[in-house]
């Protein structure tokens, strides 16, 4: 019986760049294990993906989706031999530094973008003796403070550094909500404001709405917020638009002129500063949407800005 893990000295896993990143391949073995070398590997990747109704249109550049490392590189723990029966530890230490300079992004989790960084363990093994042991943990990485990130060099693909090196800038918008009567809908006026469209993301989204009339009674008042990813090149670019997750904030008829608070959590890992680069984007929007009892709805969009600070 072996088993082979891979701990981090910082129990969060988030790390930002220039720091290092230490921690300790563990390996328990009830015998004497025989290897060929035992190597740790990190990647950090950009996975991009074009979603099912334009792979075909976009056939001819699909080059230019292919996958883009951050950075890549592998470090030996051990040359061959043996790990004695018991616990055996190897420890490891690397500067967290994209490839060639390139900027590193923050960790996210999408449909059709797919940010990660990992670090995969191998144990070798002949053929003869056995076959190759492997272990994988993904660590994330987010902006660091504003203080320590250093001035973002020309050469970076990053075309908004700003997002990195400034708070947000607090811009509140408001908002109206209107249908005449003998539509769909029928009468209906509600008003209100976002606190912001440009957003920590560490901090909560808020706003509120007022319903003033409604000639149907009230199903529902949601929020939603939605990821818009691009991929492509100069040639062309996909762009497609995701519900990342709803909020209910009003449920059943609520009564009218009574001030409803938007509170709205991002969730770690599926939303992340917004990004903008020559080869994909990531965006965020938010839907205020009313529900009535006859099934229809209004809806009001705005795209918002993510930052880390």
């Amino acid at each position: 019986m072996v088993s082979v893990d891979i701990q981090l000295s910082r129990y969060s896993k988030v790390y930002h760049e220039h720091e290092t990143i230490r921690g300790n391949v563990i390996i328990l073995t009830k015998s004497d294990l025989k290897h060929d070398g035992i190597v740790l590997q990190v990647e950090g990747v950009v996975n991009l993906q074009l979603s099912s109704k334009t792979v075909g249109i976009f056939e001819a550049f699909y080059q230019s989706v292919k996958p883009i490392q951050l950075l890549s590189y592998q470090m030996e723990l051990a040359k061959g031999g043996r790990v004695i029966a018991g616990r055996t530890e190897l420890p490891f230490e690397f500067p967290l530094r994209g490839r060639n300079n390139r900027a590193l992004y923050e960790t996210y989790h999408g449909v059709f973008i797919n940010i990660q960084y990992s670090l995969k363990c191998e144990v070798k093994r002949s053929f003869l003796i056995g076959s190759t042991m492997a272990k994988q943990t993904e660590f994330i990485v987010e902006y660091g403070s504003p203080e320590g990130i250093p001035v973002t060099a020309p050469s970076r693909p990053l075309t908004a550094p700003s997002d990195l090196l400034a708070p947000a800038e607090m811009k509140r918008v408001d908002f109206e909500m209107v249908s005449e009567a003998g539509s769909k809908l029928g009468l209906f006026h509600a008003h209100g404001h976002l606190d912001s469209v440009t957003c920590p993301i560490t901090k909560p989204f808020t706003g509120e709405i007022i319903i003033d009339k409604s000639e149907y009674p009230i199903k529902s008042i949601e929020i939603q917020l939605v990821r818009v990813e691009t991929c492509g090149c100069a040639e062309g670019y996909a762009k497609d638009a995701s519900e990342i997750q709803t909020i209910q904030i009003g449920e059943g008829n609520v009564a009218k002129g009574l001030p409803i608070p938007i509170f709205m959590i991002f969730p770690r890992l599926f939303s992340c500063p917004t990004v903008s680069t020559s080869n994909f984007k990531i965006e965020f929007e938010t839907n205020i949407v009313v529900v009535l009892t006859n099934d229809y709805f209004k809806s009001e969009n705005f795209p918002i800005r993510l930052t880390r600070f």
